[in-house]
C-alpha cells in the first residue's frame, strides 16, 4: 500500500507545481498586459494627459530586472564577470531595445487586441533570421502555421469593428503606423531571440548572466537615449506629478521580472510544449480582458482571425507531441516569451 500512496503523493505535488507555474504566468503576464495599455493608451489627471516616453519604461523595466539577476547571480555564488565579449551584449541590447520601444509605441496607434494577435506572427522573422544566421531549416508544417497565423492576423487588422477602437483615445488611431512600428517590432524582435539562442549556444553561459549583462547594457543605452531626447526630466516630472502612473511603472516592471522567473520555473519544470501551450491560451485571455476592460468592440472578421491564429497555435503544440525521427528539420524556436533571457515578455 506504500507504493500507491507515494505515487499518489507525487501526482499532487506535480499538480501543485502545475498550478503554481500557471497562475504565475497567466497572473504576471496578463496584469503586464493590462497595464502596458493602461500607460500608453489612457490619460492621466484633470488635465487627461497622455504618458509619451515608452523608452522611460523600458528603462524601468531593465532596470528592475539586472537588479534582481545580479542578486541571482550573487545569492547563488555563479560567474558575475561576462562570458562573452561585451559587445555581443550590448548588440542584444540594442535589438531589445528597439523591440521594446516599438511594442510600447505600436500601443498609441493601434489596440492592445491588435498588438497581441500580431505578435503571434514572430515566427516568421524568427524563420528567417534562423536561416540567415543559424543555417536552420524548417518543416513544410512550420511554413503552414506561419503562413496560417499571418493570415489571422491580417483578417483581424483589416477589419476592425469601428473607427475608434477604444472610448479612451478617441482621434489616436493610426494603423499604419501601428502596423508599421508592429513589422518593426516582429523584425528586431526575430534577431534578438535568434541571435540569443546563438549566443547561448556558443559560449557555457548561465541563464541569469546573459539576464544581466544584456538588461544592464540595455539600462545604459536607454537612460542615454532618454537624456540625448531630453526626455529623462520630463518623463520624471510627469511621474512626480501623476503618483498613480509612477504606481503604474513600478508594477509593471515588478510583474516583468516576476514573469522571468516563473517562466525560467515552467520550462524547466514541465517542458517547452506545456509552456507554449499556457502561453498561447495567456495570449487569448489577454485579449478577452482586454476588450472588456477598455471597451474594444469585435467584428466578426476579427472573431475569424482570432480562431484561425489560436487555432494554428494549438495545432502546432499538438503536432510537438508526435515522437521526431532521427535527422528530421529543426522545429521552429520557441518564441519570444519562451526565453526567458530578454526580460520581455
Amino acid at each position: 500500500m506504500a507504493e500507491p500512496d507515494s505515487v499518489n503523493e507525487t501526482k499532487e505535488k506535480k499538480l501543485w507545481k502545475a498550478i503554481f507555474a500557471i497562475s504565475g504566468i497567466m497572473i504576471t503576464l496578463v496584469i503586464y498586459g493590462l497595464l502596458q495599455e493602461k500607460i500608453m493608451r489612457v490619460p492621466y489627471g484633470l488635465k487627461k494627459e497622455f504618458f509619451k516616453y515608452s523608452l522611460f519604461l523600458v528603462f524601468c523595466n531593465r532596470l528592475t530586472t539586472s537588479a534582481v539577476s545580479a542578486a541571482a547571480l550573487l545569492a547563488s555564488k555563479k560567474v558575475l564577470d561576462p562570458v562573452a565579449p561585451v559587445y555581443k551584449y550590448c548588440l542584444i541590447s540594442v535589438t531589445n531595445i528597439l523591440t521594446t520601444t516599438c511594442q510600447y509605441e505600436a500601443l498609441k496607434y493601434v489596440s492592445f487586441p491588435v498588438q497581441t494577435l500580431a505578435k503571434c506572427a514572430k515566427m516568421i522573422p524568427v524563420m528567417v533570421w534562423g536561416t540567415l544566421i543559424m543555417q536552420k531549416k524548417y518543416r513544410g508544417f512550420d511554413y503552414l502555421v506561419a503562413f496560417l497565423v499571418t493570415l489571422g492576423c491580417s483578417v483581424f487588422i483589416l477589419f476592425p469593428a469601428g473607427d475608434d477602437v477604444s472610448p479612451y483615445n478617441k482621434g489616436r488611431e493610426n494603423t499604419v503606423w501601428g502596423v508599421s512600428l508592429m513589422v518593426g517590432y516582429l523584425g528586431f524582435d526575430g534577431f534578438t531571440s535568434t541571435f540569443q539562442d546563438k549566443l547561448f549556444k556558443g559560449y557555457n553561459m548561465e541563464i541569469h548572466n546573459q539576464i544581466f549583462y544584456t538588461t544592464l547594457c540595455s539600462c545604459i543605452l536607454s537612460f542615454t537615449g532618454l537624456i540625448l531626447q531630453g526626455n529623462l526630466l520630463p518623463a520624471v516630472d510627469f511621474v512626480s506629478q501623476h503618483r498613480d502612473c509612477l504606481f503604474d511603472i513600478a508594477l509593471l516592471s515588478t510583474v516583468a521580472t516576476a514573469s522571468q522567473f516563473f517562466i525560467s520555473y515552467t520550462i524547466r519544470t514541465f517542458g517547452a510544449l506545456t509552456f507554449a501551450a499556457i502561453m498561447t491560451t495567456r495570449q487569448l485571455v489577454s485579449i478577452m480582458l482586454s476588450c472588456i476592460w477598455f471597451s474594444h468592440p469585435l467584428s466578426w472578421e476579427q472573431c475569424i482571425g482570432s480562431v484561425i491564429v489560436f487555432g494554428s497555435l494549438y495545432a502546432k503544440n499538438l503536432m510537438k507531441k508526435r515522437p521526431e525521427k532521427p535527422q528530421a528539420a529543426q522545429e521552429l524556436p520557441k518564441d519570444e516569451e519562451a526565453q526567458p533571457l530578454k526580460g520581455n515578455p
